[in-house]
């Protein structure tokens, strides 16, 4: 089973004078709603995770969610051996997060991981949905905090886009 999850920094506050309801896909992207993420295999019991306190949580899901389409291109699909390959990299820094499927499985590792911690192994369809729950969970969460965000065309935009499954 696969667990997403995140928290907001208060190291890192969003601008008091932010309209959440006018706000462009950059700032939604890059410039708000910083914090930490994890993506766990709860089977494992293994996380992969961040704990910076910038990382913009929901340019993190939405990327997430833009990855694991990319990474069904193959017409294939699960029947694919040919590996599939897609990063997702932190703005801020030079660190990423590697996603390779092959078949219906998809390895997560990280830069910032020790170069022998084997990779988390994520099943492509439940990836998918919880990529999409997690979204939607998050913009709820965000929408509850943040007055108008709920407004906002781009987020309505990247909703309809990822709908859950």
């Amino acid at each position: 089973m696969i667990d997403l999850g995140y928290s907001l920094s208060r190291r890192f506050p969003d601008p008091p004078q932010t309209d959440y309801r006018t706000a462009d896909v950059r700032a939604l992207r890059h410039d708000l709603f910083c914090g930490d993420v994890y993506l766990a295999d709860t089977e494992a019991d293994r996380e992969l995770s961040t704990a910076w306190g910038w990382v913009p949580v929901l340019d993190f899901a939405w990327a997430l969610c833009d990855i694991v389409e990319e990474l069904d291109r193959d017409p294939r699909g699960s029947r694919s051996a040919t590996p599939q390959y897609a990063e997702l990299d932190f703005t801020e820094s030079s660190d990423r997060v590697l996603f390779e499927r092959r078949f219906g499985w998809v390895e997560v590792t990280a830069d910032w991981q020790p170069a022998d911690e084997a990779p988390l192994v994520l099943d492509h369809r439940a990836l998918r949905r919880e990529a999409r729950d997690f979204l939607h969970d998050l913009v709820a969460d965000l929408t509850d905090m943040h007055e108008g965000l709920g407004d906002n065309p781009a987020v309505w935009t990247v909703l309809s886009r990822f709908p859950r499954v």
